[in-house]
């Protein structure tokens, strides 16, 4: 599986478990909402210090972005 996608689907997994709304992760991580459903859909590839930022967000170790389920 390409790393865009499993990121884009474990973030969109590890923000609805936390029962964040895109709007809330993004004012969590400092970012725009628009950005983060960018993400999700597989429209655009975050950076390394944002992915950080993202995981930050959400409480997790931030492999658990890139870890297969």
């Amino acid at each position: 599986m390409k790393l865009r996608r499993l990121v884009a689907r474990n973030l969109r997994r590890l923000r609805r478990k936390g029962g964040l709304t895109q709007e809330e992760l993004a004012d969590r991580a400092g970012l725009n909402r628009n950005y983060i459903g960018m993400i999700e859909r597989e429209e655009n590839a975050p950076t390394v210090d944002v992915l950080e930022q993202i995981a930050e967000a959400l409480g997790v170790d931030p492999i658990a972005l890139f870890q297969e389920r």
